[in-house]
């Protein structure tokens, strides 16, 4: 039986996409350009990375069976646009990648109608999800509708959470053990919910490294985003100077956690949780 084996000291990078997209053609200071993001992949294949998704690395968190390599790298995106299909997946063919993609059940294309609002882009269809998923690539939860999941009371939580758990099964045919936080809020009620629907891990942001201490259930990722240029994603990847490049969003993160734990406290009240 070949022993599990963990690189001392073990720190993964999981980095964070959300659109892969030109620049001109939306809106969202999240979205990276395909030139830019073909670059960053090249630079992972050159320096030596080897992609595992965010269930292997969790399995291995866990102490259960599996082995990383020696410079593991773990591909998340979230929310399931349809340039994941188009644009991703072809390059990750390339370079031999794989990556975790984290869809928002209620924004899939052929979906049918939004209960309310709208899909933030053209995403991905049933049919592409599969495709997905038969190529490798690890699909997981991101909630249904993609609410603030910390704000929700208790039933309209589970069925975020189930919801999109179980169509995704549904559709696929296999476990979904993942799930991606919207917006990567969580809180304690939140994580302990995940974790009672059978969610094995879960994805918050955090804009740290993972490693052995982290929580199964807030795995830090690392924000990359259309300012993200190639010094500053060498830092990210290496895991240099990790502080001071996200500086900016830990204090903003701080300062709203704290406003967000206030209203959830209200809202707990007002419903006599």
């Amino acid at each position: 039986e070949a022993a599990m084996t963990l690189p001392r000291p073990l720190a993964v990078p999981i980095l964070m996409y959300h659109e892969i997209a030109e620049l001109s053609q939306t809106s969202s200071h999240l979205a990276v350009s395909p030139d830019a993001f073909a670059a960053q992949l090249a630079e992972l294949h050159g320096e030596g990375f080897r992609t595992v998704t965010a269930a292997e690395l969790s399995a291995v968190l866990a102490g259960g069976a599996g082995q990383l390599p020696d410079r593991a790298v773990v591909l998340t995106f979230d929310d399931g646009y349809e340039d994941f299909h188009r644009r991703v997946m072809p390059l990750l063919d390339r370079y031999g990648f794989t990556a975790t993609v984290f869809v928002t059940t209620g924004w899939i294309q052929d979906a049918g109608p939004l209960p309310a609002g709208r899909r933030p882009g053209r995403m991905l269809s049933w049919t592409q999800v599969a495709e997905a998923a038969e190529a490798g690539i690890e699909v997981a939860a991101h909630s249904h509708l993609h609410p603030q999941l910390d704000q929700l009371p208790g039933r309209l939580l589970r069925e975020e959470l189930h919801s999109s758990k179980a169509r995704l099964e549904d559709k696929l045919g296999s476990p979904v053990p993942g799930l991606a936080y919207p917006f990567g809020y969580c809180n304690a009620r939140v994580r302990q919910e995940a974790g009672d629907l059978g969610h094995q891990y879960a994805c918050a942001v955090a804009n740290a490294i993972t490693g052995p201490s982290s929580d199964l259930l807030a795995l830090p990722r690392l924000t990359v985003r259309q300012s993200t240029g190639m010094p500053a994603f060498r830092q990210i990847i290496r895991g240099s100077d990790i502080p001071m490049i996200f500086l900016k969003d830990r204090a903003l993160t701080k300062g709203w956690a704290m406003i967000r734990h206030a209203r959830a406290a209200l809202g707990s009240v007002s419903r006599g949780d």
